[in-house]
């Protein structure tokens, strides 16, 4: 299996491609149309094979006839690719072919209004989380908002009978939370009985 995987990597894949990449560079028409044969003809091959390796993978030399198989689509001598796609592909595409356009056309439209579809409702989902927590943030807000305020007012009356400098009370109302906040205030209010 590993054997297979890797001859057909380089075989079937890497070399097509390399040479592939020379035709385009040298634009020979007759190497290009070639290797696009190839490719076509590879393209099925890979198709059929997801589903022949599920029923005929325990099949005898199995691995070993799709070996075989590349290397006779390689071949300059056999031009395996090229007998293929002459004698059935290209005959079955060109009677096919408009019903092949039309349902790609029909693919397409369709997946484009599913796109737009899922994309307003993702939308909507998103606003509507958006709204929601914006929601619940404002009453948790306000709440702590209040929190503060009540803090502050106990700090600043439980300091207006010492002498505290106002620094101090600000320091302490940009706690956020309550010990840290009442620690603060009963130091500073210690401090200020040193002073």
């Amino acid at each position: 299996c590993c054997v297979f995987f890797f001859s057909r990597l380089i075989f079937g894949t890497l070399y097509p491609a390399y040479y592939s990449y020379k035709a385009v560079k040298s634009k020979d028409i007759k190497e290009y149309v070639k290797w696009m044969m190839y490719w076509i003809i590879f393209a099925l091959f890979t198709t059929a094979e997801t589903f022949t390796d599920i029923f005929l993978c325990w099949f005898p030399f199995y691995y070993e006839l799709k070996i075989a198989f590349v290397a006779w689509l390689l071949s300059p001598y056999t031009k395996g690719s090229s007998l293929l796609y002459r004698k059935f592909v290209h005959p079955t595409l060109s009677s096919k072919e408009k019903e092949i356009d039309d349902c790609l056309i029909q693919a397409k439209d369709r997946s484009y209004d599913a796109l737009v579809h899922f994309g307003k409702r993702g939308l909507n989902v998103a606003a509507t989380a958006a709204v929601m927590a914006a929601s619940k943030g404002q009453g948790a807000l306000s709440e702590r908002l209040r929190s503060f305020s009540m803090q502050d007012l106990s700090t600043i009356r439980g300091d207006s009978s010492s002498t505290v400098p106002p620094s101090v009370t600000v320091r302490t109302s940009s706690k956020q939370s309550q010990p840290k906040t009442s620690r603060s205030a009963s130091e500073g209010t210690g401090s200020s009985g040193k002073c």
